[in-house]
């Protein structure tokens, strides 16, 4: 990381400002190549603002503020400038590619953070914590993801990790003394140590689902058979002419998915293909992406048009048959087309809102307030982690490696096996934290990073 980057800090696009950062060791030299203003960058003092002219082959380009960061007290950690300029499309990437031909390097995605790492500013859990404030799709991933940049997280798990590495050391320590008969921790403290050290990371991992749903939204499929009035509802919930809706039956071939709010919770409202046998190409790929979207889902809406003699709880049961762990609402559209008012032969295992799709009657403010009841409910564990999925299979792993731990230690004494699983764990808690790394890691993390950030 011997060569200065630059890079836009701030979306690109009409906008009244944007900032340039510029971040290495020649920053400043590059950079006082290309302002004049009423004293030169390399002789500021750190953490103070420059004004004046960013000129470029003798050329102006724009009137900017210089803000100055010393190392190592920047975000990076590195010497680092960041222009103040005006937006929009052309000056910006003047002034980015003036900086270029002066000697910089134009930044890799996330590579600003990915030094901020490197240098110890942040940890790896912080890091992806400003990954997720970057992606937040709701006020409450956002806050969570704020808590996590502060170290909360990662000062847990150094805790874990530390308490583990000092137990495996005793253990270590009374084997090389075993025939003095130096007896440094009992069985019983060594077994509880484990415990609570599963305990914790088990806990951790129940997040999981909960970040999921915080980080993409609760995911609800409307399915059912053709003509159903699956789209009606869906253009309900956005309460906007979203999907095509058309007498025709079969008239969506493809799976459209918008995100609304309920109670600040994202929730994920994706309309499908209908379900039936079919010959036509189209209309099967449809399908099979109804079913993909089936996995995927954190509850089912199955549509069904009460006012057709036709039983479709034939289908509605098959679907609750493959997808048993997926909860599931029969939702009889259009009972205002039904004279008394009343729906027969509805099975009775599963719940059931009658509504008619397009007319926003208080039975369909009755099936919001369940779909924000359901999605509630499964936010209720640990909501002061965003776990992802590189977090949670090191948990995983964890996890593994003490019980391996524990089985070892409840069928025989003290082994140096014990040691190395309780060392494991350790080893691999400090890779989750990025006490430990490799390269592929980082570029597996910091892919998913935004240039200039």
């Amino acid at each position: 990381m011997g060569y200065t980057i630059v890079a836009q800090a701030t979306a690109s696009g009409l906008s009244g400002l944007a900032i340039i950062r510029v971040s290495g060791d020649e920053a400043f030299i590059i950079a006082n190549k290309c302002f004049e203003g009423n004293k030169k960058i390399i002789d500021a003092k750190s953490h103070t603002i420059l004004y004046g002219d960013f000129i470029y082959n003798g050329v102006i380009i724009d009137k900017v503020t210089c803000s100055i960061f010393h190392k190592p007290n920047s975000y990076t950690g590195e010497n680092t400038i960041e222009f103040g300029t005006h937006g929009g499309a052309i000056i910006p990437n003047q002034i980015i590619n003036a900086l270029i031909d002066a000697g910089c390097k134009y930044a890799e995605p996330g590579e600003f953070t990915r030094r901020a790492f490197i240098n110890g500013k942040i940890d790896l859990v912080q890091a992806e914590a400003v990954a997720d404030i970057i992606h937040s799709i709701s006020v409450p991933s956002a806050t969570i993801s704020a808590k996590q940049l502060q170290g909360g997280m990662t000062n847990m798990l150094d805790k874990l990790r530390n308490n583990l590495v000092s137990i495996a050391a005793m253990i270590e320590l009374e084997m090389d003394f075993a025939e003095e008969n130096i007896i440094l921790s009992s069985e019983k403290d060594i077994l509880e140590n484990i415990e609570t050290s599963i305990k914790t990371c088990s806990d951790l991992i129940k997040s999981y689902h909960t970040a999921n749903i915080l980080r993409d939204g609760f995911v609800v499929a409307i399915i059912g058979k053709p003509n159903a009035g699956k789209s009606t509802l869906f253009n309900s919930f956005l309460n906007t002419q979203r999907a095509i809706v058309s007498s025709i039956a079969g008239t969506t071939r493809d799976f459209i998915s918008e995100i609304i709010y309920i109670n600040d919770i994202p929730i994920k409202v994706i309309d499908t293909a209908g379900l039936r046998d079919s010959d036509n190409i189209i209309e099967m790929e449809g399908i099979q992406y109804t079913h993909k979207m089936l996995q995927q889902a954190n509850l089912i809406l199955f549509i069904n048009d009460i006012s057709n003699d036709e039983n479709n709880y034939e289908l509605l049961h098959q679907i609750s048959s493959k997808y048993p762990a997926t909860k599931i609402i029969l939702v009889n559209n259009k009972i205002d087309l039904v004279e008394n008012k009343t729906t027969k032969h509805t099975p009775n295992s599963i719940e059931t809102i009658n509504i008619s799709a397009n007319i926003q009657d208080k039975n369909f403010i009755k099936l919001k307030n369940k779909i924000a009841s359901i999605s509630k409910e499964q936010l209720k564990i640990n909501n002061d982690i965003l776990l992802n999925e590189r977090q949670y299979f090191k948990l995983v792993e964890t996890i593994n490696s003490l019980n391996t731990a524990k089985e070892l230690l409840l069928q025989s004494t003290i082994s140096e096996i014990l040691s190395i699983e309780i060392r494991n764990a350790g080893k691999l808690l400090g890779e989750l934290t990025g006490q430990s790394w490799s390269e592929e890691v980082l570029n597996n993390i910091f892919a998913r990073f935004c240039i200039g950030k």
